[in-house]
């Protein structure tokens, strides 16, 4: 099996704005949580370290974007190198949901092909409060062809989990993509030098009758010319 032993990935957090993107960001690369945070202005860096189960380590870029319509221009720049996308929506604001059909058209417009995104409902620690149930969101994500999960940034629920499912999604992706590459790799082959048959008793003496049949065609066309020649030729008159 091909192995990958480092690797850098970029993992954008997309979603409407005051949805927790910030402090899901923060509490996986720092483990801090704010109460009050401001609204992310373009795009916000997280860097951290981690290690795929299959022993990769990866060094993990977030790139916290900006939820805001005004910001959108600016953002859409980063999703182009983008590996996983988590399209983050609040549980207790229905609204957020509804417009998560915006963040994988921009998705599909401006990021990979093949990017890998997880649908993340946050903020599960209110729960009086929620306006989602967790069903409909995750018949959503299968629909959508997602990966789900439900996560709290204020009491570190699932947060970890979610950027590793990412990581994991995202190397197993490369894996396979390795994998079929060296399937259609050509293997390379050491040139055949060819070898030439050696003479044998029976060639040898089969050439030999084919030079005895030539030599006595040739014999016998020459007597044959030489007795041609005797009997045409003109005969001496004696006077």
């Amino acid at each position: 099996m091909l192995s990958l032993s480092t690797s850098s990935d970029s993992i954008l957090i997309t979603g409407n704005s005051n949805v927790g993107k910030t402090n899901l960001a923060s509490r996986y690369a720092s483990n801090e949580f704010r109460e009050e945070t401001r609204s992310t202005i373009g795009v916000d860096f997280f860097h951290c370290d981690v290690t795929t189960r299959d022993g990769t380590e990866v060094k993990l870029q977030l790139w916290d974007t900006a939820g805001q319509d005004r910001f959108k221009a600016l953002s859409k720049g980063y999703y182009r190198g983008g590996h996983a996308a988590l399209v983050v929506y609040d549980v207790t604001k229905r609204r957020s949901f509804d417009e998560v059909p915006k963040w994988l058209e921009e998705l599909k417009q401006f990021a990979p092909k093949d990017i890998i995104m997880i649908l993340v409902g946050n903020k599960t620690d209110l729960k009086t409060m929620r306006q989602v149930a967790t069903s409909e969101a995750k018949k959503y994500a299968e629909h959508n062809g997602m990966l789900f999960l439900e996560t709290s940034a204020r009491e570190n629920d699932n947060i970890s989990q979610a950027f590793q499912m990412a990581t994991n999604a995202v190397h197993n992706q490369q894996r396979k993509k390795l994998e079929e590459s060296a399937k259609d790799e050509v293997p390379s082959r050491t040139p055949i030098e060819p070898k030439l048959p050696r003479p044998t008793e029976s060639s040898s003496s089969y050439a030999d009758d084919i030079c005895r049949t030539v030599l006595d065609v040739f014999f016998y066309e020459t007597s044959a010319l030489v007795n041609c020649n005797k009997n045409n030729r003109p005969r001496s008159t004696f006077l």
